[in-house]
């Protein structure tokens, strides 16, 4: 018979540094989970990207067990690490701050199309490049 699920949730947790203090503690506490369980579970699933924040869903379930799946980080945070700058043009359209390849730009879709609303490469890669031009980063054959 299948678990009762009591309620489901998400949080953005950097990648192999969970633990108890804020927000991941109160967050779990509150719905009766045990905290360090969580905590060592993702960061041994997450330990091999570090430096990213990575999105998690938990699931609690009416037993206080649970169960959780990471997600990709986000596409804005994959961009800036393969454009190697700290963040995006704070005026897109006039201040371009990097520019990336389609390779690199098919290396990020790669990546991330798991989590897009698209199997379908080609228009994962438009979802992508779309962030890119709101960063101000240019991509470039």
């Amino acid at each position: 018979m299948a678990k009762k699920i009591a309620e489901k949730f998400k949080l953005m947790i950097p990648a192999g540094q969970a633990n108890p203090s804020p927000p991941v503690g109160p967050a779990l506490g509150q719905r009766g989970v045990n905290i360090m369980e969580f905590c060592k579970a993702f960061n041994e699933k997450t330990k091999d990207k570090m430096g990213f924040k990575i999105p998690v869903e938990i699931t609690v379930y009416t037993d206080r067990s649970f169960t959780f799946e990471t997600k990709q980080p986000p596409a804005s945070d994959l961009i800036m690490k393969e454009a190697g700058i700290k963040k995006g043009s704070d005026n897109p359209l006039l201040n371009k701050v990097a520019t990336i390849t389609k390779e690199q730009l098919l290396k990020i879709v790669d990546l991330k199309i798991e989590d897009l609303n698209t199997d379908d490469r080609e228009q994962a890669a438009k979802i992508i490049a779309g962030s890119c031009r709101s960063m101000g980063v240019e991509i470039v054959d």
